[in-house]
């Protein structure tokens, strides 16, 4: 098996017999200081966000170039020997085989792959054949987690969400990501869809915890850019502590 089968399937397995309330926490480091940060902490693995990668770079959310994206991916799966997995928005406009040939020379063994672009939900029929794409060029080499945007940017029905969900999954998608799904509707989502489910955790101390979100039904717990918000944050209070 080869070095980049052997992290996929490493990373596969963290998300397999996990239990109600014990979900896998997955930091998003924006960086190769940060990751590993995340990795001393002793995380088992890590989840790059696009949207704190693009505050890292100077981007806003969604406008970080393709080339940079992936350089800074490679850069953080360099500095860490567990696995890493990359949200590549919805893939930049690349084909299956080149997205997926881009992903491994990065160094990911995962990505999370949006079903929205410019804030519009795509035809769920063609993301699951770009999803089946990914997996047929990626075969066992990568883990795909498919985005549902239907609370983002959809009208927020569940079943819709469902409906998407088992379309990705048939297509061959190793996990469901109904971002920004609320809280209350997790455990109809756990009930509908097979397979792993990610959830997104609020650090602002107001959302449910990973503990509680394990309880509802989440497979393994993502944060976004949230991590890199906070320390955005601590470092806008010492800055400001230096000028008085």
């Amino acid at each position: 098996m080869s070095p980049a089968r052997d992290k996929a399937q490493e990373f596969r397995a963290l998300h397999r017999g996990r239990v109600p309330g014990h979900p896998l926490v997955l930091p998003g480091p924006w960086d190769a200081a940060s990751a590993r940060v995340c990795a001393a902490a002793g995380f088992p693995a890590l989840a790059v966000p696009s949207a704190g990668v693009a505050a890292a770079l100077g981007y806003a959310d969604g406008a970080t170039p393709a080339d940079e994206m992936f350089a800074a991916v490679a850069r953080i799966a360099r500095a860490v020997d567990v696995p890493v997995s990359a949200d590549v928005e919805d893939g930049y406009g690349l084909g299956a085989e080149e997205l997926v040939e881009r992903l491994l020379e990065a160094g990911a063994v995962g990505c999370n792959l949006e079903d929205s672009a410019g804030g519009v939900l795509k035809d769920p029929r063609e993301q699951a054949e770009f999803l089946a794409g990914v997996r047929t060029a990626a075969a066992d080499r990568l883990f795909v987690n498919a985005r549902v945007d239907v609370f983002v940017h959809g009208d927020g029905d569940p079943e819709r969400a469902i409906e998407r969900a088992a379309l990705y999954v048939a297509a061959g998608a190793d996990c469901v990501y109904p971002i920004l799904a609320p809280e209350a509707v997790l455990p109809l989502l756990r009930a509908g869809i097979q397979g792993p489910l990610n959830a997104l955790a609020v650090l602002d101390g107001d959302g449910p915890s990973p503990a509680v979100l394990g309880g509802l039904g989440a497979t393994r717990v993502t944060f976004g850019p949230g991590l890199q918000r906070r320390a955005a944050a601590a470092l806008r209070e010492i800055a400001d502590g230096l000028t008085r």
